[in-house]
């Protein structure tokens, strides 16, 4: 009796069970299933929240990688196709964009210049052109709408060596972007990322000159030196730095850019002479002086590097009126991050998150 007893409860029991769970979440919420978690269960309810804690805390410091959104098809089609036009008023605050042109192997040049710029909160008016795609898809995965590129894009593997056929190229496309900036109405102020700013420079873009530039000779000048343009040197031309310009977008400043690219035109790289941009610049300068108003920025301010880094006398005399320093006077990436570093001017070591693009 005691046996057909025991079975008539355990039968009872499972038909309980049964009628309890009708309607099963899943195949494993059966009786040998039944150590398992519900999600809509409280353990269940409690992994799920803690899962989604641990994603938000861990995914937002892991740059997806590439192929993935901002390395998407959808995305590298986009600023594959982003013009210019497009690029210029979306970047450009209160009439006015800042430009640099910067190809891969300058990108921690471009963030040690940007941190710089952030510091003046000038950033936001901030426009790269990338001169490989490589950088307009660095700088707009992280910073989105702030890079474009003209092209043809030109060989980035050698486009950063100075004397080379390569730099000749990337710096000769220099005066066309800026010409089309100005001809869409903007104000520009063009920087090579070998800069770094010390204070604000536009407090010292005074009147409504055309064109504003700096002296690239190292002999000290008076603090209150003329502001024409000095006279020409020993080639017959002036030495002005075509590194470090502000423009307004007049017809004369426009025609200093279309003698500047005539002149470029006019003088092609060649193995016997291997030149750059500048003495074509200055040629431009010479010849429209009497056409167009120009401006030379105050040199205790705007020193070249060739002063700045090598009369250390001049630089303590002049202490707190320093505004934009520009590494030149050497070359070499290696010697350009070691001069900065040992003046306290290479700021990506310690302080890359102040700069839009962060690590790069």
């Amino acid at each position: 009796m005691s046996s057909i007893h025991q079975r008539q409860q355990l039968q009872q029991q499972h038909q309980q069970h049964l009628l309890s769970d009708s309607y099963p979440i899943s195949p494993r919420s059966s009786p040998n299933w039944g150590r398992s978690i519900s999600v809509f269960g409280r353990t269940g309810l409690l992994v799920l929240l803690t899962l989604v804690v641990v994603l938000g805390v861990v995914l937002p410091g892991m740059r997806a990688p590439d192929g993935l959104f901002g390395g998407s098809k959808v995305s590298v089609s986009k600023w594959r196709e982003y013009t210019l036009e497009e690029a210029v008023p979306f970047a450009a605050k209160n009439g006015t964009l800042i430009v640099c042109a910067v190809s891969q192997p300058y990108l921690p040049f471009l963030n040690n210049w940007l941190i710089s710029i952030s510091r003046q909160k000038h950033q936001d008016k901030v426009l790269v052109i990338a001169e490989d795609y490589a950088t307009l898809y660095a700088v707009n995965d992280r910073w989105p709408g702030h890079a474009v590129l003209v092209p043809p894009a030109p060989d980035a593997q050698v486009a950063h060596k100075f004397g080379s056929q390569g730099f000749f190229n990337f710096t000769s496309r220099r005066p066309r972007h800026l010409l089309y900036i100005l001809e869409l109405g903007y104000n520009v102020m063009y920087n090579d990322v070998d800069m770094v700013w010390l204070a604000d420079p536009f407090p010292y873009l005074q009147g409504d000159h055309d064109v504003y530039f700096t002296d690239d000779m190292t002999a000290v000048k008076p603090l209150n030196h003329s502001h024409d343009l000095p006279p020409p040197g020993k080639k017959g031309r002036t030495y002005i730095c075509s590194c470090m310009i502000f423009m307004r977008p007049t017809d004369g400043a426009k025609l200093v850019m279309k003698d500047w690219i005539e002149e470029l035109q006019a003088q092609p790289w060649s193995n016997a002479k291997k030149s750059n941009d500048q003495p074509a610049f200055n040629w431009a300068l010479n010849r429209t002086a009497a056409q167009v108003d120009l401006y030379l920025l105050p040199q205790v301010a705007f020193p070249t590097g060739g002063l700045y880094f090598k009369n250390q006398t001049w630089v303590q005399e002049t202490k707190g009126l320093h505004v934009i320093i520009h590494n030149n006077y050497i070359t070499g990436f290696e010697k350009k991050i070691k001069r900065f570093r040992d003046f306290g001017l290479w700021l990506v070591d310690d302080y890359a998150l102040e700069s839009p693009l962060g690590r790069i």
